[in-house]
């Protein structure tokens, strides 16, 4: 054991006798959102510790080794205070012992109840003993101070800058779940399974359990994902009861922890492990039959992919080239290859950037290219390009079929056909393809990037097919004049590709009209000069590579012009309702308008959020009835920290989503529906 974990043990005045007068490390205060409060109010306070570098203190449950904060309270009359709500601890492993400790400042919350007879102006002195532990990585130092702090019964009003400063430490505490979680004990192991929507994003995560005596703290978790399922397994701590409830905090990412209660019951077997999986199940790294069928299963939904909308204006450029191949063998083959390349290159360096990015910290998704405005704008004024290519307006030899070409220069306009028909087809996650990538951002890298070169060998096998089996090959035409008005008849197609990229564009630059305005500026300027490119080459002057060097100024500034941050206005919620974005003021309005409003707030984590959302708010019959009878919808998105919407909550009793609100015409307070929907539930309060 550490000497920090035996001075930990010590009577408190051993210590102080062995380190002379008692110097602070962590520096207690008391804090109040406001110093004001109103009479029978509740107001929220905080335990402010400030802790000096190289020092730490300690979570609620301390871990293997240190002790947590213990506090005697004198308060006023019949005021009472809440129990503390800590923040989520960090990990600090020394010499094999797990600690739960702040290395930072940190503040404990807690409820401050005014009683309600209090007086305007009565002054309420709050006072404290705390006793707490401050630790280095070496020695352990037990200290005690008392804090005090006065309040005069008031107005209740909270100052901006103490809102912003309580706002930001709400932000460090785990969030309520809204479901129960269940556990399961074997063999000297846990399985602890916690509700969790199979599309949330998860990082690394780690469970802190607060119930003492029921896991060893140091012990690895491992975590594996079935569905709306994530499961941790860990092992059992020496003595360990077998059963009774096991309370603790799930940290999902590093921005998301869940405040869970697990009791014994079912843990679902099977998943994807995320990371690591626990050493006594791993013979192999991974699981060979399933690996197998994920590979499978992106070669499938990427032959697949080859008759979706999104891929089709894009093969339509590998067609021509096809077809101006006609017999010649040699020829479809270089190009079929070269084609390949391009698809394999493109799709395993996407890929590596995904699981690059992903292994950072940030959470991210397949098809992460096209949620970024400026990559659609500048896919944009390709297409718009292409299409004109296509139309005969310019030549251009990467992306043109109508002239003679040398093998090289086939093969090149092939590879770079195949790089711009996987980057545009990745997103189109058709049949068996979500469920491969999924799998693919689970497993070690190398297997990830086996999976995603699955994926390109299923894109490219039409293509492989027809040049290296004769049969097929000589059912393709013959070059000839047709192939002049195909091409043309292709620009319709790859049109409607730039058509729907604009829709998109606008959908995700929303009411930022202006960079709207500049891009589409961008987008006709570019067509312009590639006309005069056009001009040029059909005069017999060549290529015109001022005009085309403007042209790819032009398809930078586009990129540049639509910031990834701009958001639209409104929120659309699934397929039904479209929901204002939820704030106070909005609420104010709408009531004082005489409207009645239907209020819920949501998050991506919150599995009953989804399955409401799915199965009632977003249904056609709610639609119907709140529009017939005028009724505002709100939406407040808590998958993120919002502290607008965490005092809202609050003021709601609530610590946690789902929250459903209905405010009648004229009524003075909402209406509290219950967690779980049904569409009836929705129709029936606007009928009659």
């Amino acid at each position: 054991m550490t000497l920090a974990a035996l001075l930990a043990l010590l009577p408190m005045q051993a210590v102080r006798a062995q380190l002379g007068p008692m110097a602070l490390h962590i520096h207690p205060s008391l804090v109040a959102e406001t110093m004001r409060p109103s009479p029978g109010s509740k107001v929220t306070m905080a335990l402010f510790m400030q802790t000096d570098k190289g020092w730490h203190g300690y979570w609620d449950n301390p871990g293997d080794a240190g002790q947590g904060l213990s506090m005697d309270w004198t308060l006023p009359g019949e005021a009472t205070a809440t129990p503390f709500r800590y923040p989520v601890p960090e990990r600090l492993l020394i010499a094999g012992l797990m600690n739960h400790v702040y290395e930072h400042d940190y503040a404990l919350l807690f409820d401050l109840s005014v009683p309600p007879d209090a007086k305007p102006g009565q002054v309420l002195p709050i006072s404290g003993k705390a006793r707490w532990l401050a630790c280095t990585d070496s020695i352990c130092v037990p200290q005690q101070g008392e804090v005090r702090i006065s309040l005069t019964v008031g107005d209740g009003k909270i100052a901006p800058e103490d809102r912003v400063r309580f706002d930001g430490w709400r932000a460090a505490l785990p969030r309520p779940l809204d479901q129960g979680a269940t556990y399961a004990q074997q063999g000297g192991r846990i399985a602890i399974a916690v509700p969790y929507p199979a599309g949330a994003p998860v990082g690394q995560p780690w469970f802190f359990a607060e119930t003492q005596g029921r896991i060893k703290y140091a012990e690895a978790q491992s975590t594996r994902r079935k569905g709306d399922m994530l499961i941790v397994e860990t092992a059992l701590a020496d003595g360990a009861p077998a059963s009774g409830p096991i309370d603790g905090v799930l940290q999902v990412a590093p921005n998301v922890a869940l405040q869970i209660a697990a009791t014994a019951g079912e843990v679902p077997t099977g998943g994807s492990y995320i990371g690591p999986a626990p050493a006594a199940t791993t013979g192999l790294p991974f699981n060979l039959t399933g690996f197998l069928l994920t590979l499978g299963g992106a070669l499938l939904g990427g032959l697949i992919l080859n008759i979706m909308p999104c891929v089709f204006p894009i093969l339509s450029l590998k067609a021509i080239s096809l077809a101006k191949a006609g017999g010649d063998e040699r020829k479809a083959r270089g190009e079929a290859v070269a084609y390949t390349l391009g698809i394999l290159v493109t799709c395993l360096g996407l890929g590596a950037l995904m699981l690059a990015i992903k292994a950072g910290g940030t959470q991210i998704g397949w098809a992460f290219q096209l949620q970024d405005p400026r990559v659609i704008a500048l896919l944009l004024v390709l297409m718009v390009a292409i299409t004109l290519n296509l139309a005969g307006l310019f030549e251009l030899s990467v992306v043109s079929a109508g002239q003679g070409k040398a093998s090289q220069g086939g093969r090149a306009g092939a590879f770079w056909t195949g790089a711009l028909a996987a980057f545009v087809a990745t997103p189109c996650l058709g049949p068996f393809l979500a469920t491969a990538m999924g799998a693919a951002l689970v497993l070690p890298w190398y297997l990830a990037l086996t999976v995603f070169a699955g994926l390109a060998l299923g894109l490219a096998s039409p293509f492989l097919a027809i040049a290296y089996v004769p049969a097929l090959r000589r059912m393709m035409p013959r070059p000839g004049g047709w192939m002049d008005w195909f091409r043309k008849v292709m620009a319709i197609p790859m049109g409607l590709t730039a058509a729907a990229l604009l829709w998109l564009l606008w959908r995700q630059l929303g009411s930022n009209t202006l960079a709207l305005g500049l891009g589409l500026a961008l987008i006709v300027v570019t067509g312009l000069l590639l006309a005069l490119v056009g001009r040029t080459q059909r005069a017999g002057r060549g290529f015109n590579w001022l005009a085309g060097g403007v042209a790819l100024v032009a398809v930078g500034a586009a990129a540049i012009i639509a910031p990834p941050y701009a958001k639209s206005d409104r929120v659309i919620v699934g397929e039904g309702l479209t929901g204002a974005p939820f704030s106070e003021t909005a609420l104010a309005q709408a009531r004082a308008a005489g409207k009645p409003v239907f209020l819920y707030f949501t998050a991506d984590w919150c599995l009953t959020c989804k399955v409401n959302e799915a199965n009632a708010i977003d249904s056609s019959s709610v639609k119907k009835a709140f529009e017939a009878a005028g009724v505002v919808t709100m939406v407040g998105d808590w998958t993120n920290y919002d502290p607008g919407i965490a005092r809202f909550l609050e003021a709601q009793g609530r610590s946690g989503v789902p929250l459903y609100l209905y405010y009648p015409k004229g009524a003075a307070n909402p209406q509290i529906l219950p967690q779980v929907l049904t569409p009836g539930t929705l129709t029936d309060l606007v009928k009659g």
